[in-house]
């Protein structure tokens, strides 16, 4: 038997329990891992509170790093006792070990520890394909803005860092000034206070009048709006999070009046589809990161036994930059 945390139904974090299962065998194209830490994203908070519906019982979470204990057939890429990370679908790493499937588990270079592996999957392969893989039809080049909100968060500090690398000019909304201050810490050019600030104004009058090519939005319903009037002509909205709220529905009619915009709503799982994808991404990653040129900030660790608590700091917004579970 193995501990795990399960949800019988949708609710508040008081719904995250933790119980006994049992963990087999991997299938084929499966693996077994026993987790040495699990990380804590926004959409394990979806997928508790309903927003995101998933059948019941459901362990949550979506990354996590240990070591490799059994495969199944038809796995070639990793063997027993690898070190491994992954970020993907079913949920289920809230748990000391699981079986899962393989295409999306990736050996973990030696280099990087495996609390900086389960905290950087996610939040690193989404803001890879943001910057890398999600781009203005004018494309992207150094030297040109780009607005980036939650820059404080996890996935928001790694793209403030790897902004940076590819010569962008990144604009990032927090939602303090010490929030404020990390984003400008970590890369980004010029940090807004969306609190105490019109961040739509401030954008414009930091690029000139002419707005950004490209917003990249977790926050959802709160910034939605005004992000819209943050972009020059054939500029793209990018939508990866609801952290606010889902966005608001719109006319289509809107986008040719404020300069003929691109809308895109993303996910992750998407672009991590096929195991050569993933192990592309994921390699672009592990260089990054070993480079020294991006910095994986653990600003949290909680007990798995305390995960309660972490969902009730991450939605309060009192986290930054990336939250582990230890077990």
């Amino acid at each position: 038997m193995t501990i795990a945390v399960r949800i019988d139904r949708n609710g508040g974090p008081e719904e995250l329990q933790l119980v006994d299962v049992q963990v087999g065998e991997p299938g084929p194209g499966e693996i077994r891992i026993r987790h040495k830490a699990v990380g804590l994203n926004f959409i394990d908070t979806y997928q508790r509170s309903g927003l995101y519906k998933l059948p019941m019982p459901l362990t949550l979470g979506m990354e996590g790093a240990g070591i490799v204990e059994a495969v199944g057939a038809g796995v070639t890429h990793l063997a027993p006792g690898d070190r491994a990370a992954y970020a993907g679908q079913p949920p289920g790493s809230y748990s000391e070990a699981r079986v899962m499937p393989a295409q999306n588990v990736c050996r973990l270079p030696d280099a990087i520890s495996f609390e900086t592996g389960a905290a950087m999957m996610l939040k690193g392969l989404t803001a890879q394909y943001l910057l890398k893989r999600t781009r203005p039809v004018e494309g992207l080049e150094p030297g040109d803005f780009v607005l980036f909100h939650a820059a404080a968060g996890g996935v928001g500090l790694i793209a403030c860092q790897w902004a940076r690398v590819l010569g962008l000019r990144l604009i990032g909304t927090a939602g303090s000034e010490a929030k404020c201050r990390l984003a400008l810490a970590n890369g980004a050019e010029f940090a807004i206070n969306y609190a105490t600030e019109d961040f739509a104004a401030r954008v414009k009058e930091i690029t000139g009048g002419e707005g950004v090519k490209v917003v990249y939005d977790s926050v959802g319903k709160d910034t939605w709006d005004k992000s819209l009037d943050c972009l020059r002509p054939f500029g793209l909205m990018v939508s990866f999070g609801n952290a606010s709220g889902p966005a608001p529905e719109f006319s289509p009619s809107i986008l040719g009046a404020k300069g003929s915009l691109y809308v895109t709503r993303q996910t992750l799982f998407s672009h991590i589809s096929s195991r050569e994808r993933t192990q592309a991404m994921a390699d672009d990653l592990f260089d990054v990161v070993t480079s020294g040129k991006v910095k994986i900030h653990i600003d949290q660790r909680y007990p798995l036994v305390q995960v309660q608590q972490a969902h009730r700091d991450l939605e309060a917004r009192k986290t930054t930059g990336c939250t582990i579970l230890t077990l």
